[in-house]
């Protein structure tokens, strides 16, 4: 597996992180994911972006099981709105390619939340920057790096 900016970033700043390759299918998300890793959706994060009502991107991390409420998420972050950026523009901000997108490496810097229950999982799967490419580390290691906005805007 070739290195991606994600892993060079994960891999300068000392986190502990396993690679966990899987076949990657065109909007399958974290279900297939999931079920082709044997673990269970709540586990595999996804990377999220959204730009509030100025048109800044803001990355958000939610369970694969769990939606975003953007209201909840505007209302947390004292903004008017926020809504999902469209793939063009969400590639844009971040360098990855949607079903790609990992929270390490972007091409900017930019705003992490994170949904709050997330930092209390034993261990998490998420995007190593490719598609079909997570890996798993612990959520105190992203909380470390990251230091993301810790946020209660997970909808069913």
């Amino acid at each position: 597996m070739s290195e991606t900016p994600a892993t060079k970033f994960l891999t300068e700043h000392g986190v502990a992180f396993t690679l966990t390759p899987y076949e990657y299918e065109e909007h399958g998300g974290t279900r297939v994911s999931s079920q082709k890793l044997g673990v269970d959706e709540h586990v595999v994060i996804k990377t999220l972006v959204f730009e509030d009502e100025t048109k800044t991107p803001v990355l958000v991390l939610m369970h694969g099981d769990k939606k975003v409420s953007a209201k909840a998420l505007a209302r947390q972050l004292g903004l008017k709105s926020v809504q999902p950026c469209k793939p063009e523009v969400a590639q844009r901000h971040t360098g990855y390619q949607v079903g790609g997108t990992s929270p390490f490496g972007t091409k900017k810097v930019l705003r992490v939340c994170c949904e709050r229950t997330i930092a209390g999982l034993p261990q998490i799967f998420i995007n190593a920057g490719g598609r079909g490419l997570l890996c798993s580390l612990s959520p105190n290691e992203l909380v470390r790096v990251l230091s993301p906005t810790l946020v209660d805007c997970a909808s069913d």
